[in-house]
């Protein structure tokens, strides 16, 4: 793994001590880390994934508006976040690799360091009550 920026050592490492479900993405579109709350989403430990560009997401967890319309890696929240520089949000659903359909809400927020550059995403997210 390559050196990563100490704000996203930071963040990786605030994520691991939160209740709710974090997805942490470089800022070449990567996946850096998810949480154990996220774990039960996406239907594996993190430590079992392998890398996730974001270009796959949609294919790799089938990710759907909710009722049912594909939606592109880049119109997700990660990738409007990652493109445009700014928060985003979007109700989806999505496939874990455990075959569990969810629906829920994911907010992203682009990661900047305090020198301007762009470190990357995280994202928040949980599950609708049905």
């Amino acid at each position: 793994m390559p050196q990563l920026d100490v704000e996203l050592i930071l963040t990786r490492q605030w994520a691991s001590y939160l209740a709710i479900p974090i997805w942490l993405m470089g800022s070449e579109g990567n996946l850096l880390y998810y949480n154990e709350p996220a774990e039960r989403l996406l239907g594996l430990r993190f430590d079992e994934a392998g890398p996730i560009l974001l270009s796959e997401i949609s294919d790799v967890f089938l990710v759907t508006d909710p009722d049912g319309s594909a939606v592109a890696p880049e119109e997700i929240p990660l990738g409007k976040a990652l493109q445009d520089q700014r928060p985003a949000h979007r109700a989806l659903r999505w496939r874990g690799l455990d075959g569990i359909w969810h629906t829920g809400e994911v907010t992203a927020l682009p990661l900047q360091g305090q020198d301007g550059r762009a470190l990357g995403v995280v994202a928040m997210f949980w599950e609708n009550a049905e």
